[in-house]
This record gives structure tokens, C-alpha cells and sequence, in this order.
């Protein structure tokens, strides 16, 4: 029996995602209604520009006092899609205090503060969802906090960043420089006018603290995880990173210590072999690699951003939280009885792809090896090429602590015969 008394909803923000939300409930009303056992009604919309035309959403609906509408009380769901921490987090948490469950998009808030939201929806008995704050439509936290909540996770690794993706795919297929493969992204809309969360890793930071505190059941804040941008990744790398098998892209990579008694979680270009399921994702894709003790390895794949993609995630946890209110539950809160230890970036042991430039004479090939060798970073392979009086030298070593290549490198750098540091790359993936 479907109960006709419909489930109130409260949309938070009406931009790219908030509008085709909006939609998705009116035209899909009667679906939803059928999934859900009860109907869904969108009982109101804030925003900041009320004069804005906002088709198939009626006038009376908008508004532009976030607090009161949260405050209702007849309000069973907030959509928060405003993103940013304030107002957003005393929103959410004004939200909780009203009766109301909340489901959310926003990254930045969750990895900043989110120990803090899942204390106050615990506190007043509410749901908090948030699947579309990472890898867009695709199906990645309810998996890992329900599908492989009985499996132990070690390592999540995935590329978390369409734009990223789109500009390193570019330089890679088509030879474009950076500056030039960033052109194309913000002509076709994949790239902001001002990309530096995406560029500089923040972004994947955010979503990598949230994965690394699902996945290993701690508490893993914006703050705990490395980042690296990949403004300065060069046609030279990619050239590189060929001769080996492999290409190059941003990654967030979260772990489990060997020992399991640490995390770690970081955001960087890395190369990885042509042969790895990443590899192959292309254009403005996202894709997250999961390996666990029982499951094995999994891949999950598909558009990370865009309006309908996040919307579809939004939409799957406002029906969840509504089935969970109409059987009077709620679902998983906060895991974190681990209570691990998030490692520094100088633990992390990879391996490296060095180039250095130097002068091409003898004995340089032997200095630059001492130095890796009093620093115990092994080496793998060296390639050689010299012209002119001046050479590069490539490097690559075997698995190393990030704290002894960081020694190493300084330590060339103080080197009469190098020249210069042209390129640090770790590689992955193997």
C-alpha cells in the first residue's frame, strides 16, 4: 500500500546540478512515487537570485531564506547543493536539528568537517548521504560503506577528476602542451574559468579524504591528505612515461600500511602501465580501482561530473533516505572505530621517474649514482642521451620512501654536474 501523505524535500541551491534535480522529481514524479511507497513533493528551492528564471520549478516555491526553510519542520529531506562550508554546514546541521535527513554533494564540507555532521545527524536520529560528492553518477560510496562492509579494503585508487582527465588525456593522445590541452577544456565546458581546484589537486583531495575514511573506517580530514597538481606534467613526461608502457594521470590514492596499523591518502600525477585498467579511461571520465582481501579487485567507471550525472547520485539517496524514513530507520552513520593513524606523504613507498639534466661527460653517470645509493634508494634503470655538451639523464628506481627520494633529490640538485631537476614522477600501478 503506498501511503499518500507525500515526503517533503527541500532543495538547497538551483544551479546546473540543483535545476536537474528539480526536474528529475517532476518528471519522473510517478516513478519515484512507485520506488519509494510514497510520493516525493519538492517543497521548496533556495537561492540567492530569486529573479532568475528558473523553468518547470513554480515562483511560490522559491526563496531566497535558506534557514527558514530549513527550520519548517514538515520537511522530511534537505538537498544541499550550494556547496562551500558556510552557510553549508549550518544548514545542514540547522537541518538535523528541524526533523529533517540531508543529503549532500558537497566534497569540500564532508572532507573539512564531516565528523562533525555525522555527530549532529546521530544526535537527532536523521540520515546524511552524500554518494554525488564523489565520482559523480557513479556508484561508489554506498558500495563501500554497505557492499564491502564486511571485507577488509586496502587500497582505493582512481582518477576523481574529470577536468584533470580530459587535459592529461588530450596531452597524451594528441601531443598538446598543457597550456594548450587547458584551452580545449574550458572551450568544451569540462575546465572552470579559474581551474585551480581541479589543476592543483584540491578537489581530488577532498574526494580522497572521504574515500580513505570510508574505506579504512577512520577519521581521514582535507588536511591529512598530500596534494600535487599537475600544471607542470610536459610533453617531455609523457614522451617518457611511453618508452616505459606506460601514461600519466592525476590520481588519488588512499592505502593501508603493510602492517595495517597506518593510512595514508594522496593526490598526484603518477605514471602508470598501459596495462592497468585506469590507463585506458579517457576523455572526462572517472573511474576508482578498490582492492580487497575478499572481493579481489574492482573497478568502477563512469561521468564523474556534470549536472544529469550528479543528479542521478542525488536522486538515488533522496529515495534511500525516504525508504528510511517511511520504515522508520536510518542507514550507516560514522565508521571510524579504527581511529588509525594518517601517515605522512615521507612514508609512502612507490617508485620514481627521475630526469635530470647534466653535463655530458664522464663520471656523471657515477656521482648521480652514489648519491642515489647513500640515500638507499635503489635503482632500476638509467637511460642516457647527451648532445652538445649538455645530457639528460633519466631515472627510474625501484620502490622507495617518498622521505629517502626527497633526500635524494636534494642532494643532486647540490651537484656541480646536474644542471637541473627537469621532472619527479612516482609510478604506480604495478
Amino acid at each position: 500500500m503506498m501511503r499518500t501523505r507525500p515526503l517533503k524535500v527541500a532543495l538547497l541551491g538551483c544551479g546546473v546540478v540543483g535545476s536537474e534535480v528539480a526536474r528529475i522529481m517532476t518528471t519522473h514524479a510517478d516513478d519515484l512515487a512507485a520506488r519509494i511507497g510514497a510520493p516525493v513533493e519538492l517543497a521548496g528551492v533556495a537561492v540567492r537570485r530569486p529573479d532568475k528564471v528558473r523553468a518547470g520549478i513554480p515562483a511560490e516555491l522559491i526563496t531566497t531564506d535558506a534557514t527558514a526553510l530549513v527550520k519548517r519542520g514538515d520537511i522530511d529531506v534537505v538537498v544541499e547543493v550550494i556547496g562551500g562550508v558556510e552557510p553549508a554546514r549550518t544548514l545542514i546541521t540547522t537541518a538535523f536539528a528541524h526533523g529533517a535527513s540531508v543529503v549532500s554533494a558537497n566534497k569540500a564540507l564532508l572532507a573539512q568537517d564531516g565528523a562533525s555532521l555525522y555527530a549532529a545527524a546521530q544526535e537527532h536520529g536523521q540520515d546524511l548521504y552524500y554518494e554525488a560528492a564523489v565520482a559523480g553518477a557513479i556508484p561508489l560510496i554506498r558500495p563501500l560503506r554497505e557492499s564491502l562492509a564486511g571485507d577488509k579494503i586496502n587500497r582505493v585508487m582512481g582518477i576523481v577528476n574529470g577536468t584533470t582527465n580530459f587535459i592529461l588525456d588530450k596531452m597524451d593522445t594528441s601531443g598538446a602542451g598543457y597550456s594548450e590541452a587547458l584551452d580545449e577544456a574550458t572551450a568544451l565546458g569540462y575546465a572552470e574559468a579559474d581551474p585551480t581546484a581541479d589543476v592543483e589537486g584540491f578537489d581530488a583531495a577532498a574526494k580522497a579524504a572521504i574515500l580513505a575514511g570510508i574505506a579504512f573506517h577512520t577519521r581521514v580530514r582535507l588536511d591529512d591528505v598530500y596534494r600535487e597538481g599537475m600544471t607542470e606534467v610536459t610533453a617531455a613526461d609523457f614522451a617518457s612515461a611511453k618508452q616505459m608502457g606506460c601514461t600519466i594521470k592525476l590520481l588519488a590514492i588512499c592505502e593501508r600500511a603493510a602492517d595495517g596499523e597506518s593510512v595514508t591518502a594522496r593526490v598526484h600525477p603518477a605514471m602508470i602501465p598501459l596495462s592497468h585498467p585506469l590507463a585506458s579511461v579517457r576523455e572526462a571520465y572517472n573511474a576508482v580501482f578498490v582492492e580487497a582481501d575478499a572481493a579481489g579487485q574492482l573497478m568502477f567507471y563512469g561521468p564523474g561530473a556534470g549536472g544529469s550525472p550528479t543528479a542521478s547520485a542525488v536522486l538515488g539517496d533522496i529515495v534511500a533516505v525516504c525508504r528510511n524514513r517511511l520504515n522508520e530507520a536510518t542507514g550507516p552513520g560514522e565508521s571510524a572505530y579504527t581511529q588509525l593513524p594518517v601517515s605522512s606523504m615521507g612514508e609512502v613507498v612507490t617508485r620514481y621517474h627521475i630526469s635530470l639534466d647534466v653535463a655530458d661527460k664522464p663520471g656523471v653517470l657515477a656521482q648521480v649514482a652514489t648519491v642515489f645509493a647513500e640515500h638507499g634508494v635503489s635503482i632500476d634503470t638509467v637511460r642516457q642521451k647527451g648532445k652538445d655538451g649538455e645530457a639528460s639523464l633519466v631515472v627510474v628506481t625501484h620502490r622507495a620512501p617518498d622521505a629517502a627520494l626527497s633526500g635524494t633529490v636534494e642532494a643532486l640538485r647540490k651537484l656541480d654536474t646536474v644542471r637541473g631537476v627537469a621532472s619527479i614522477m612516482r609510478v604506480e600501478g604495478e
